[in-house]
């Protein structure tokens, strides 16, 4: 697809996103389109090189791909079509590619170059990002202060203050959706990612309940949302920045959900009194659970712990911070690790058991998933998982450096450097989920909502 025709104005939003009663949820039993964009196009081996996998994700794999006519290396998610299981999926990809369109130019949002599509995929190839992830990339400097954190949550509020102008709405800010686009020290900090990503109109609430569980705002799990969720969201990725660790925690997601809903914002406990006030006080203002009392996006770059550069202290952070960080990002990646390896034994599935299995883990409870994702890292049928297993599981999902060091003592409740099928049990039952899209994420969110605020019964508005 070339620019011109890909930069349609943006179309008017479904009404499923929109429309209050659940009862009016999309039906999935309508016939499937046949191809997402509007026009053939060029093959894409025509064009460019394939070369390695750079990562897998629920719905396609991307690859390291090289332009044929310049030797430009470019990044390819190529989703798989087989995977689309209704006519909403194809416009919801269709969408993803509008929206990078629409907001191309901003020099922090990924940039799309060609897309492509035929009878088995659909191929977006965009800007390569070779400097890894947010928090990889703080880990692997050693050292970090609040003055760093400041500039990197202008980038990411930045990104969010772009797309609201233009009437976009990211519905899925996250750590892992934020890429260095080199390894150097000048590197730019990109916003990936945007296959939840919705236009929207001014005053238009949204009713369908997206998003990653630590991430999600408490009007998104209410079901009546705007644009400030997109700022909640980047609220908690800055109170990791500072701290290392979520606002909202639990063992489940359920609980998750009840702290984001109900629970305390603490920002006494260590390292928050080495904290600024400046910062504090902004944290308080992006997560204040009224969203018309929420700062804005606007107002968050005109702060002036973001602004002033005298404001935000220049000294390292608390050596502590950079341990918990190190930790939370290395359990969230061997956990999806474990999801996909499941999903990827398992052959064809239905929709139910794959959005459970992508988002709240409730089909990891099952004890024969949770034996069929052990046995996948488990090469030699030893019955442990050992450090080696783990590195060629990073390798074979495109993953970089995880930590495994840090991340199997987590892991191993009696110390003797290896994981058995216990402790891995252990782990995948505690509550990270992973993340979901609009069709997969409606009906568990909404169960274990009613399950954090105690209701018994989900009302037909939950199923």
């Amino acid at each position: 697809m070339n620019e011109e025709t890909s930069r349609a104005p943006p179309p008017q939003q479904r009404p499923s996103s929109a429309a209050p009663p659940a009862s009016r949820a999309r039906p999935t039993t309508r016939k499937p389109a046949t191809s997402v964009l509007p026009h053939q196009t060029p093959r894409l081996r025509d064009h460019y090189l394939f070369g390695k996998k750079l990562g897998q994700g629920q719905f396609g794999i991307t690859y390291l791909c090289t332009h044929k006519a310049s030797s430009a290396l470019y990044a390819c998610k190529s989703i798989s079509k087989r995977k689309l299981l209704c006519r909403e999926d194809y416009e919801d990809v269709y969408r993803e590619i509008q929206i990078m369109h629409h907001l191309s130019g901003q020099p922090n949002v990924v940039q799309i170059k060609d897309t492509y599509e035929d009878s088995m995929f659909v191929h977006l190839v965009m800007e390569l990002c070779a400097g890894g992830e947010l928090f990889d990339r703080i880990v692997a400097k050693g050292h970090y202060s609040e003055k760093e954190a400041a500039k990197l949550t202008k980038n990411i509020i930045g990104v969010v203050e772009y797309c609201h102008c233009l009437g976009v709405m990211h519905r899925d800010l996250k750590p892992e959706n934020f890429l260095f686009d080199k390894p150097g020290d000048d590197a730019k900090l990109k916003t990936t990612d945007f296959g939840l990503s919705v236009f929207y109109k001014p005053g238009q609430y949204f009713y369908d309940v997206v998003g990653s569980p630590y991430y999600v705002a408490p009007e998104v799990l209410l079901k009546h949302y705007g644009p400030q969720a997109d700022v909640w969201s980047a609220g908690v990725i800055l109170y990791i920045l500072l701290s290392g660790v979520p606002p909202f925690w639990a063992e489940t997601d359920s609980g998750i959900f009840r702290q984001i809903l109900q629970g305390k914002l603490d920002l006494e406990s260590d390292p928050w009194p080495n904290i600024s006030e400046s910062a504090k006080d902004l944290i308080r203002k992006m997560l204040d659970r009224d969203p018309k009392q929420r700062i804005t996006a606007h107002e968050v770059l005109c702060n002036p712990w973001i602004v002033d550069d005298r404001v935000a202290p220049d000294k390292p952070l608390d050596s502590a911070v950079l341990s918990r960080l190190k930790h939370f990002s290395a359990m969230n990646k061997l956990k999806k690790m474990a999801l996909r390896a499941d999903i990827d034994n398992s052959g064809t599935i239905d929709y139910g058991e794959f959005l459970a299995a992508t988002l709240h883990l409730n089909k990891m409870e099952r004890e024969d998933n949770l034996v069929a994702a052990f046995s996948y890292f488990d090469k030699d049928g030893s019955g442990y998982i050992t450090i080696d297993e783990l590195q060629q599981a990073c390798k074979d999902f495109g993953l970089g450096d995880v930590h495994l060091d840090e991340t199997i003592k987590e892991i191993d409740q009696d110390n003797d450097g290896r994981i058995d099928y216990g402790e891995f049990a252990a782990m995948m039952r505690k509550g990270d989920g992973g993340v979901g899209r609009t069709r997969t994420m409606r009906s568990n969110l909404n169960f274990n909502l009613a399950d954090a605020l105690g209701v018994e019964n989900a009302t037909s508005d939950a199923k």
